[in-house]
């Protein structure tokens, strides 16, 4: 999954003219991504600086989100320029997300995972198939991203990780082994 070139305005996001620097993405085994992440209580400029910092660091990797405590900062914050298969890309930022599932979307899809925290493996994963997050922008104004099918599966797999979850952990115990073998021996190309 790999983020669009495209110009995108979304929640005061303008992610074309991104001025942010590149972060270090912390991997499988750091402690700040096995933990719930703080809530942001400052709507500042050194949130701004944050958001920016990680759209870089995002499309850089490349990737379609970021959570905060991925570059290592434990507050609940993530970016995201994923494709949607109804509303065709969905790009924007949420502090203190809140995850809703509509009705609609409790029908679980199955489709391949992987995470720039776990580099290389990816597999199937079940996720609902459209979900609702609401929260707020870098200027504390009310915000609410709706995904559909890549998105929803982006926005929950973000979403996870600030609550301190990964995608392995939402895989059965086998599944879950065979991935981290697969981790543990480097295998960029592993998709189970």
């Amino acid at each position: 999954m790999a983020a669009t070139d495209e110009e995108h305005q979304v929640a005061g996001q303008d992610t074309a003219t991104t001025t942010g620097r590149i972060r270090p993405i912390v991997t499988l085994g750091d402690e700040v991504l096995a933990r719930p992440c703080r809530p942001v209580t400052e709507f500042d400029d050194d949130l701004r600086r944050l958001v920016d910092d990680m759209f870089a660091t995002m499309y850089d990797a490349p990737g379609v989100g970021l959570a905060a405590n991925q570059v290592g900062v434990d507050l609940r914050v993530f970016v995201i320029d994923c494709p949607d298969d109804e509303l065709g890309s969905l790009v924007g930022h949420v502090v203190n997300p809140v995850l809703e599932t509509p009705a609609e979307g409790r029908e679980l899809e199955i489709d391949v995972e992987g995470c720039l925290s776990v580099p290389g493996p990816h597999t199937d994963v079940p996720r609902a198939t459209h979900v609702v997050v609401t929260g707020y922008d870098v200027s504390g104004a009310p915000v609410r991203l709706e995904g559909h099918g890549r998105a929803a599966r982006c926005l929950l797999h973000e979403t996870d990780h600030l609550d301190g979850f990964l995608y392995l952990d939402r895989l059965p115990r086998k599944q879950r082994k065979r991935v981290l073998a697969a981790y543990e021996a480097g295998l960029d190309d592993f998709v189970e």
